[in-house]
């Protein structure tokens, strides 16, 4: 339950946007320009904030941000890391999943593979509070569903 002084000093929400941005790569044109421009939002603010959070990842690394717009044209924003399935893409080298998974197997990975993802993804907002193995659970899931096989080693 809020207290009364919380409640009185919430700023209303004008929107809630959620983007995929390059890492470092924000800038003023399409998406982020249009999105954040009808909310008379400061683009070149968002743009330096963001490129300054996403600098410790490589470039055209896609990011998920949510940005939430307040009616005094303030906002405030949260990075995510990349989603599983660009992780696991990226480990097995290839550019896409199976076109029929549970018939046609793509790749195989190793559950070294899935650990280490895994020990990126609890960093998020969304698993920090999940032990380690739920994650990893959750990461198989995934790549079954991509088509991806998870062994225990490597042969």
């Amino acid at each position: 339950m809020s207290t009364l002084k919380e409640i009185l000093t919430r700023r209303p929400v004008a929107a809630t946007i959620r983007l995929t941005v390059p890492a470092g790569g924000a800038r003023p044109a399409p998406p982020v320009g249009p999105a954040l421009g009808q909310y008379r939002l400061n683009l070149m603010a968002f743009c330096k904030d963001f490129n300054a959070r996403t600098q410790k990842y490589k470039p055209d690394t896609p990011m998920s941000v949510t940005i939430t717009a307040f009616k005094d044209n303030t906002f405030e924003f949260t990075v995510k890391s990349p989603s599983v399935t660009w992780y696991l893409k990226k480990a097995a080298g290839i550019e896409s999943g199976s076109s029929r998974p549970g018939h046609v197997i793509a790749t195989t990975l190793s559950v070294r593979h899935i650990y280490e993802i895994a020990k990126i993804k609890q960093s998020d907002p969304y698993c920090q509070y999940m032990s380690l193995e739920s994650i990893c659970k959750s990461i198989i899931g995934t790549a079954n569903t991509m088509g991806i096989k998870v062994v225990k080693d490597l042969d």
